[in-house]
């Protein structure tokens, strides 16, 4: 199932500024899209609107197609066959794993929950754990069932927030990567928020980065890194520095810093970025420079380093 937001604002009641501001972007059926961004940028706001949890103020919310959310209606959350992974997991503690996955399938014909809970338990790798409870398994292992438990009754589309986030670091890249390949064989459509910038390169088909409730960009992982479309997200994906400069006259663009004269590589095979052809001749002007465009070259002497 697809999603699609469309200039999307939310507001908490008694709240000024909005949470989120003309939000867009669209994830395609099968796709896992990622949301990062600082704390309080309103990644969990916009999970929750799309769940159904909050009103929306402008704009609108589409799930193949099919309007759930606009500013005169809501359709309610347990009609959206969506699945929700929390940051706590939220599993209960007085039911075995076998249980907690089969807590969403209570309609299920009694042979069809069973054979749904097996399957689920062999997906996820834990038919040796199914009647323990979560006090007797790993963090990683509870992870695990609360997706099973999300994914069980087959929603359209599966909401994560910062799942990861009570996990060593060591543990959340594997699970980041086991999660992703796991999605990808259910073909499941998935909308995932963290803080963490390698989850977001490691679980993302399209990555979103939000800052004061605006998506300042909606891409591939590759495109955010390379071809940053604001200042904030070059800053804030990655490591990098900024040299001033001011354009001088050339082709493709060129623009003179304290390094020498940089020039674009605009519309050649390798480069991703299309700089911005409006900068006039003389104007000032920040490059940032990535600390994977600096080659360093030694030979009997001196070192020389070429931008590339």
């Amino acid at each position: 199932m697809s999603l699609e937001l469309s200039q999307l604002q939310v507001r908490y009641k008694g709240q000024h500024q909005a949470a989120l501001e003309q939000v867009s972007f669209t994830l395609d059926a099968g796709q896992i899209g990622v949301l990062i961004g600082p704390s309080g940028c309103g990644k969990s706001t916009l999970l929750r609107a799309v769940a159904g949890l909050e009103d929306v103020e402008k704009g609108r919310i589409l799930l193949a197609g099919r309007e759930v959310s606009s500013t005169t209606m809501r359709e309610a959350p347990e009609h959206r066959r969506v699945g929700m992974v929390f940051q706590d997991y939220a599993l209960f503690p007085h039911l075995t794993v076998e249980k907690n996955i089969a807590f969403g399938l209570h309609r299920w014909p009694v042979n069809e929950q069973r054979e749904r809970v097996q399957e689920m338990l062999h997906w996820v790798g834990l038919l040796d754990a199914q009647s323990k409870y979560p006090h007797e398994i790993s963090g990683g292992q509870q992870q695990r069932v609360a997706l099973a438990r999300a994914l069980a009754p087959k929603p359209d589309i599966l909401l994560l927030d910062e799942p990861f986030s009570n996990l060593d670091v060591d543990l959340r890249e594997r699970l980041a990567h086991e999660m992703r390949d796991l999605l990808k064989k259910s073909h499941t459509t998935t909308l995932f928020v963290t803080h963490d910038q390698g989850e977001a390169f490691a679980m993302g088909d399209r990555v979103g980065v939000l800052h004061q409730g605006r998506l300042h960009q909606w891409d591939t992982p590759y495109r955010l890194y390379h071809a940053p479309a604001s200042r904030f997200v070059a800053t804030f994906i990655g490591d990098g520095v900024f040299l001033a400069g001011h354009r001088v006259a050339g082709s493709p663009l060129s623009i003179q810093t304290e390094l020498g004269v940089l020039q674009s590589v605009a519309n050649t095979s390798t480069s991703p970025s299309h700089p911005p052809s409006n900068v006039a001749i003389h104007e000032a002007c920040d490059v940032l420079i990535r600390s994977d465009d600096v080659l360093i070259y030694t030979g009997t002497g001196a070192h020389h380093a070429v931008l590339e």
